[in-house]
């Protein structure tokens, strides 16, 4: 494998005129301690690789606080990375580190693997465990449907595992953070039928206008990572510029979706910046008054980090 050393890593940005959140990370991937969602088999492993280097928690920690991504909501989304994700974020907040919240569920390609095997209703037992451990744990997520990796043959499973954790959510008192691939419908009338958590979030908003104001109207809250920033990318950019300012946050998704001019390398929760950014130029705003809305939309989301 080719090195993630730190400096493969795109250059940290400027500051932000005031700090963002990235309210979607996965820092058990960027750090190497577990392979992306499916790379495994049969099931990812939470494990030291040693076949790659990757930089620290600290690299990610100090190249965030440098470029103004103050707070970091770290997600988890299979067993061992939910495991992995309150472990950190309970030792986070025990060492004074306040700025790291957390999040858990079975990404919509988890389902339909454990369904096989037999083992879904006791991985949601645990997850549902995990998200109401600490306080610290705010995000059922990410959770919902996705098309483009699964066929028509683990649809059903991938509901289930959806509507089951809109019951969660609502059980624990948490957000839901919402994975939605080629599956706009669905996940709009599921979340219809079951009805939506208080705080709904659609991690990696990926939908067009109309669909932004369809989920402005139901008030669901619009996450936005570097996909804004693609150059194919005008119909989001166009969602992002109708979505109300009081329903936008920001996020990454690292080590994925880095922004442009970076895209393909792997990324960390400091690009949040570069996409805090563009979103400020989409919606013609100043940088401080972007990044100070979605500061606050991420609190009024989730709740204080103190």
């Amino acid at each position: 494998m080719a090195s993630r050393a730190a400096g493969t890593y795109p250059p940290v940005p400027e500051p932000l005129a005031h700090p963002v959140v990235d309210t979607h990370t996965h820092l058990d991937i960027c750090t190497g301690v577990r392979l992306p969602l499916g790379a495994g088999e049969p099931e990812p492993e939470v494990r030291p690789d040693e076949d790659e280097e990757f930089p620290s928690l600290d690299f990610f920690f100090d190249t965030a606080q440098s470029a103004g991504v103050q707070r970091i909501v770290q997600i988890g989304c299979d067993l061992p990375a939910a495991r992995w994700t309150t472990e950190l974020v309970t030792q986070q907040s025990q060492q004074g580190r306040q700025w790291m919240l957390g999040g858990v569920a079975l990404h919509p390609n988890e389902a339909p693997r454990l369904a096989e095997r037999g083992m879904l209703d006791d991985a949601l037992t645990e997850i549902e465990s995990l998200v109401a451990s600490t306080d610290r744990m705010r995000v059922v997520g990410e959770t919902g449907l996705d098309y483009f990796r699964t066929g028509e043959d683990g649809v059903a499973e991938q509901q289930r595992a959806f509507r089951a954790h809109i019951e969660m959510a609502k059980r624990t008192g948490k957000a839901l953070q919402i994975h939605d691939r080629e599956a706009h419908a669905d996940v709009l009338r599921i979340l219809r039928e079951e009805g939506a958590p208080e705080v709904t979030i659609f991690h990696c908003y990926s939908g067009d206008e109309a669909m932004a104001r369809e989920c402005a109207d139901a008030g669901y809250y619009m996450s936005f990572a570097g996909n804004l920033t693609f150059k194919n990318a005008d119909e989001l950019r166009r969602a992002a510029a109708a979505a109300p300012l009081d329903r936008l946050l920001t996020e990454t998704d690292a080590p994925f979706l880095t922004p442009h001019p970076h895209r393909g390398k792997p990324g960390g929760p400091y690009l949040a910046a570069v996409t805090a950014r563009k979103l400020a130029e989409v919606r013609g705003m100043s940088e401080e008054d972007l990044c100070a809305a979605v500061w606050k939309n991420a609190e009024t989301a989730l709740g204080s980090w103190d």
